[in-house]
């Protein structure tokens, strides 16, 4: 197999495969051999046509499956051999292909090189979450007035599924923890993303951005769906729900590779799963600071 590879820019290469002799031979004997035994020509028992009688009736359909199973087979051995971290199925054209021949044009694009930083150490500056009386007191006066109660004692409690204002109280108090711990849990990471990704600049694939830009499109029209907006109303947002969308888009694409090079350093499975265990790897190795 010969492979001449053309960088295009820093995400996209150019292959130009070629394969010649047994490997191509192989597989159209293979492939005649198949179609052989089912193959239904008039005057011969099935698999019982002579090769130069199948190539006149199904030399088309046979090419076509030489292609299919060969091509594929052949790329990835081109990939693997040039060791490209390709990231989206090849564009394929100029193919060709005789009995002892296969040559073809493959652009990928792969993983950009991103010359990350130390991420381990990273400082955090965290904030001890706290519930304060007054903040109870105006969650639970925000339940009395829009229940209308014009007292809040253990029998109005009990209404709500609680045995009596205590446990109410506490409930109360346990929800704003819950909700100020999850904010704060938020900002940490926001945070935390955001300076790993300061100075970092490199081309993003646009076969992802694309991907990730789609996704994000159907589901926001999904939520306006959901919301009851008609149908002709969604698509005439469309453009300015896309101008919205972009940014976002590239910013998400941005951060999942940075998060996938991080994986692959530290050898975490890039699944579906990479982003939520490298970014509790950073928060454990992270230099935690309080403040006020």
């Amino acid at each position: 197999m010969k492979t001449e590879v053309k960088k295009l820019d820093s995400t996209k290469y150019e292959l130009n495969v070629a394969v010649s002799g047994e490997l191509v031979k192989n597989k159209f004997d293979l492939v005649f051999s198949q179609v052989a035994k089912e193959a239904k020509v008039p005057g011969f028992r099935p698999g019982k046509a002579p090769r130069d009688v199948l190539e006149k009736h199904y030399s088309s359909s046979i090419r076509q499956q030489v292609l299919k199973e060969l091509v594929p087979d052949v790329y990835n051995q081109a990939v693997t051999a040039e060791k490209l971290d390709v990231i989206e199925l090849p564009q394929i054209s100029d193919v060709k292909l005789d009995n002892n021949n296969l040559s073809f044009k493959a652009v990928v694009e792969v993983t950009p090189e991103i010359a990350i930083k130390d991420y381990k150490k990273q400082k955090i500056n965290y904030k001890i979450v706290s519930v304060s009386a007054d903040e109870v007191k105006k969650q639970i006066d925000s339940v009395k007035q829009s229940r209308k109660a014009e007292v809040l004692d253990d029998k109005f409690c009990r209404s709500l599924g609680y045995p009596s204002l205590a446990e109410f109280e506490k409930a109360v108090e346990r929800q704003i923890f819950i909700s100020k711990e999850n904010q704060e849990r938020q900002r940490i990471e926001n945070e935390f993303i955001a300076d790993l990704l300061k100075g970092l600049e490199f081309k993003l694939p646009e076969s992802l951005v694309a991907r990730q830009t789609e996704d994000m499109l159907r589901q926001a029209k999904l939520d306006l769906a959901m919301k009851g907006i008609p149908r002709d109303k969604i698509e005439e947002q469309e453009k300015m729900i896309l101008e919205g969308i972009e940014p976002q888009a590239k910013k998400q694409v941005k951060v999942y590779l940075v998060l996938a090079q991080i994986a692959k350093k530290e050898g975490i499975a890039v699944d579906d799963h990479m982003p939520a265990k490298v970014m509790e790897f950073l928060l454990s190795h992270a230099d935690w600071q309080e403040t006020n």
